[in-house]
């Protein structure tokens, strides 16, 4: 009976253990850089670490974490790729947009001003902007690009294979306070825009 007890402890320190080591190697951390389609994206938005995740929607669907516009037919001059964090208490989301990469491909790209929009109401040159919680004002705030305040680096874009994969860092300042810049450092992404809308992002 005793080495029957002792058999049971064992084994349930041994599943103990086993649970808090996939607790720890389950934290989220920044995508590895690739170059695969791996449909993944990562940066730091003012040293806060931003994965994006899917939300659990409304009607039986979900709320995409990710999400790439564009022609594809390549005709138009742009893309651009629109992530979210819908998990986290307090959400957040950042929108790039490159101009000219179906004619550029793999170069880097400057990223200039933001209006705060997209597609047509945006802007003709290569700009990104993130709206993140901020605990000092107890509210939502938008950041918007500004003239040559980063760069995007693509490292691998195939127009056929569906392709596109970079790393970026940037500024952005406050749309209502100017004086108010944060980083986002760190990014990277590496998407198939033919499976994006299949994947879990958890």
């Amino acid at each position: 009976m005793k080495n029957s007890i002792l058999i049971i402890l064992i084994i349930t320190l041994c599943l103990s253990c086993g649970n808090d080591d996939a607790i720890l190697t389950n934290e989220r951390t920044l995508p590895p850089i690739t170059q695969i389609g791996a449909n993944t994206f990562g940066c730091y938005i003012d040293e806060l670490l931003f994965i994006p995740r899917n939300g659990s929607g409304t009607f039986n669907s979900n709320d995409p974490a990710a999400i790439v516009w564009g022609d594809p037919s390549g005709n138009l001059e742009y893309q651009e790729y629109a992530l979210y964090d819908y998990v986290s208490e307090k959400t957040s989301s950042i929108f790039i947009h490159i101009q000219g990469i179906h004619q550029n491909g793999d170069i880097t790209y400057v990223i200039d001003k933001s209006n705060g929009l997209t597609n047509i109401d945006g802007l003709d040159h290569t700009y990104m902007h993130c709206r993140v919680w901020r605990d000092d004002v107890g509210n939502y705030q938008n950041y918007l690009s500004y003239e040559n305040s980063g760069t995007i680096t693509i490292t691998n874009y195939n127009f056929y294979g569906r392709l596109v994969s970079g790393t970026f860092s940037g500024s952005v300042r406050n749309y209502q306070e100017p004086h108010d810049t944060i980083q986002i450092t760190n990014g990277r992404f590496d998407f198939n825009w033919e499976t994006l809308d299949e994947t879990d992002f958890p």
